[in-house]
């Protein structure tokens, strides 16, 4: 299982059944109920109009979710070498190793060095331990590509305690999915659901094995949708508070009806165990990438080429928009398909193939679940006007992100001192044009600015001289936006003035 510390999850929070009449239920009887009518509330005499009450019905039925399914799902045995990092290491202070005090407790595991005896050329030795889930009958088996990383031996050991060797058909990292294949027949298999049903308060069901113990069941409610994590642009997490603990990485996540909507894959803590919130990888993200693998052993994504950051309140006044509903474009790769379609700094993407964007993290999930060489159309805000722009998508590499998420800076009438950029200044920066801020104070130092940044934008306007700047404070407006480059990255930061 994944660990990220509480502290990131807190910069990520907030950034990231359809029915046809007269088809077929085929939910078993054993996992339906029987719904009551609506409760009746009373009230005397309410001094407001009372909301309609809410349906109420009975549990899911666990028990019968766990019956039928967890034949499906198995453990994951992994074993291979890691080569050990410095870091990993720790870092030793030159001739240490001399030192006959550091000789003697050399190999203690929480000293410095511990594992450099045992390194060898190869790395350390590892073992670990997932879950995963059997979806077709001949052995195809869905995990996490996390559990099978640098493994050289993979075995799947099946609810009956059987063991298989697994082959490894191919992983993504960039979504976190892999796809084993065991050589059997008349497996037990697990139904797949659809994640996009799925609202928040759903009961969901986790089976997996926590720590090693197999086939453990842990129960909740999806706590939000649509998560965008640092690091995972691509997939829009399902959250949860389902007990989800090292060892159900891979495992699945049931919705009431007893169908897998999640891929169990991630959890936040500063313990190293579950403290109340954990993420699944949505169903149907797995199954295409599932599909990819199986078809060609491996999957692509696309790259649209842009560094977006989420909109507040403040930037969506800069930008002429009523509500921070969007995502902000603060770079564009050179060479790139946004460079090619012609976005810029400052642009505002709204929709993509007509789906809103209202969050960046929602930009991102878009364009990596298509392939290389589509065309999106997309609609953006520019100089506060709406306009339709197409792009030809090109490839994302295993280390790029397709749309890079940029956190938001914390921290005259906008109180910068600027003067402009050295020849040698540019070329350092990459640069064109932009200004060196100087000094700083007032509103813009309470914004974030820094001196030492170089204020490149002012409300998407390109800046090349205090003129410039001016003319867009003359209009006094309550708020600016200015997009800076700072240690090599570019973002927008906004300023209240009023």
């Amino acid at each position: 299982m994944r660990m990220k510390t509480l502290s990131a999850a807190l910069l990520a929070a907030g950034v990231t059944a359809v029915g046809t009449a007269g088809a077929f239920d085929l939910t078993p009887s054993w996992l339906k109920h029987d719904k009551p009518a609506a409760t009746r509330v009373a009230a005397a005499e309410p001094t407001t109009v009372p909301a309609a009450p809410v349906q109420q019905t009975y549990a899911p039925n666990y028990r019968a979710i766990v019956k039928q399914a967890g034949p499906a799902v198995v453990g994951v045995s992994v074993a291979g070498m890691h080569a050990v990092t410095a870091e990993e290491q720790g870092a030793l202070p030159p001739g240490i190793e001399d030192d006959p005090f550091f000789r003697f407790f050399r190999g203690m595991p929480g000293f410095p060095g511990a594992q450099r005896g045992q390194r060898g050329n190869n790395g350390v030795p590892f073992r670990g331990m997932g879950s995963g889930f059997i979806i077709s009958s001949d052995g195809l088996i869905l995990t996490n590509a996390h559990v099978v990383r640098e493994a050289k031996d993979v075995t799947v050991k099946l609810s009956d305690r059987r063991e298989y060797t697994a082959k490894v058909l191919g992983v993504d990292p960039t979504t976190d999915i892999a796809v084993l294949k065991i050589d059997a027949k008349d497996l037990p298999t697990v139904r797949l659901g659809d994640a996009r049903n799925l609202e928040v308060g759903d009961p969901v069901l986790a089976i997996g094995a926590p720590y090693g113990l197999e086939q453990t069941a842990t129960q909740g409610i999806v706590s939000a949708k649509g998560r965008s994590l640092p690091g995972d642009t691509v997939v829009p997490f399902i959250q949860t508070d389902a007990a989800v603990n090292p060892g159900n990485s891979g495992g699945p996540l049931f919705d009431a009806n007893g169908s897998v909507v999640g891929i169990n894959a991630q959890i936040y803590s500063r313990s190293g165990g579950f403290q109340g919130l954990s993420f699944a990888i949505p169903i149907n993200v797995a199954l295409k990438v599932k599909d990819q693998i199986v078809a060609t052993g491996k999957a692509t994504h696309a790259r649209l080429g842009v560094t977006v950051q989420d909109l507040t309140q403040p930037l969506a006044d800069s930008f002429g928009l009523k509500r921070p509903d969007g995502a902000l474009v603060s770079n564009v790769s050179p060479s790139s398909a946004a460079a090619a379609a012609g976005l810029k700094p400052g642009d505002v993407i709204t929709e993509v193939n007509g789906q809103p964007i209202v969050r960046s993290g929602e930009l991102s999930s878009a364009i990596g679940m298509l392939s290389p060489g589509e065309r999106v159309k997309l609609q953006v805000v520019r100089d506060k006007q709406p306009r339709e722009i197409d792009a030809k998508l090109g490839a994302a590499e295993p280390d790029q992100q397709v749309a890079e998420a940029a956190g938001p800076s914390q921290g005259g009438q906008l109180g910068l001192a600027l003067r402009p950029l050295t020849a040698e200044e540019r070329r350092a920066a990459k640069v064109e044009q932009g200004m060196v801020i100087e000094n700083v104070d007032g509103p813009a130092a309470r914004a974030g600015i820094e001196v030492g940044d170089v204020l490149l934008a002012i409300n998407g306007k390109p800046v090349q001289s205090v003129d410039q700047v001016k003319s867009v404070l003359a209009g006094k407006p309550k708020s600016v936006a200015l997009l800076v480059q700072r240690e090599g990255e570019k973002i927008f930061v906004p300023v209240k003035l009023g």
